[in-house]
C-alpha cells in the first residue's frame, strides 16, 4: 500500500515539474529576445560601449543633398564607468546590404521586408518572421516620401512580444539619433526628429505623405501590449 502511494506522489511530483520545466521553456521563447536586448542595453548603457555600423567597402555612400545638413540636437556626452576600460566602440555588420535597418544605440540589426499590408494577418506574420516589415506603398530608402517600417503582431498575445524585439528599446531613441538604411548595397543615414505615442486607431503617421525623404518607424506601446503605438520619424541626413 505504502509503495504504491509513493509510485502516485512520485508520479504527480514528476508530471508538475515536467509542467513548470515546460513552462520556464515557454517564457523563455517569448520574453527571451526583448529580456536579452534590454540587458545589453543596460549592460552597454553602464560600460559606456558604444555601437557603430560596420563600414564594409562594398557598400556605397549616396551623394550629400546641396541643401545642407539636417540640424538636430545631440545628446551630451557623459562619462560611463567603460570610459576608465577604455572599452573600444563595438561594430554591427548589417544583416542585409539589399535591404535593411540598424539603429546603433538600441542595437537594432534586421533585414526590411517590403510591401507588406499591414491589414494582412498572414502577409505581416510572414513578414515578421524574418525582420521588420515595410508598409506596401512606401517610398524606398532615399526617395522622397514615407518610408514606413514597423515590427508589432497584433494576431496573437504570444506574438505580440515576440514580434516586437527587433523594435523594443525604441523607446529609447531621443532626437539627433542615428537610424542607418540599407538598400541595394547603399547605405542611408536618417536623423531621428521627432518621437510621439499614438492611438492605435490614429492612421496619420500611416498617410501622410512628404516632400523629403521621412523615415517612420512603428511599435507597441507599452511593450508587448496593444495600447497604444510608439511612431518614431527620422530625416535623410542632408537632405
Amino acid at each position: 500500500m505504502a509503495s504504491k502511494r509513493f509510485k502516485i506522489v512520485l508520479a504527480i511530483r514528476t508530471l508538475s515539474n515536467f509542467v513548470v520545466i515546460v513552462a520556464l521553456v515557454s517564457l523563455a521563447f517569448e520574453f527571451g529576445p526583448v529580456i536579452l536586448a534590454e540587458a545589453t542595453f543596460r549592460k552597454d548603457q553602464i560600460l559606456g560601449i558604444s555601437r557603430t555600423v560596420d563600414l564594409d567597402t562594398s557598400i556605397d555612400q549616396p551623394a550629400t543633398s546641396s541643401t545642407g545638413s539636417v540640424v538636430l540636437p545631440q545628446s551630451s556626452p557623459q562619462a560611463k564607468f567603460g570610459s576608465f576600460l577604455n572599452l573600444a566602440p563595438q561594430t554591427i555588420t548589417p544583416v542585409s546590404a539589399d535591404y535593411g535597418i540598424v539603429i546603433e544605440k538600441i542595437n537594432a540589426n534586421a533585414k526590411v521586408v517590403p510591401n507588406v499590408n499591414p491589414s494582412d494577418e498572414k502577409s505581416y506574420t510572414s513578414a515578421l518572421a524574418q525582420g521588420v516589415a515595410a508598409v506596401a506603398g512606401s517610398t524606398v530608402p532615399g526617395e522622397p516620401g514615407n518610408l514606413y517600417i514597423f515590427s508589432h503582431s497584433t494576431d496573437a498575445p504570444w506574438n505580440i512580444i515576440r514580434f516586437n524585439a527587433i523594435f523594443y528599446l525604441l523607446r529609447e531613441l531621443e532626437l539627433g539619433d542615428r537610424v542607418v538604411m540599407f538598400y541595394k548595397g547603399r547605405r542611408f543615414d536618417y536623423i531621428v526628429y521627432d518621437k510621439q505615442i499614438a492611438s492605435p486607431s490614429d492612421l496619420d503617421f500611416l498617410r501622410n505623405r512628404y516632400d523629403q525623404p521621412v523615415l517612420t518607424l512603428q511599435t507597441c506601446d507599452p511593450p508587448g501590449t496593444l495600447l497604444n503605438r510608439l511612431i518614431v520619424r527620422a530625416k535623410l541626413e542632408g537632405f
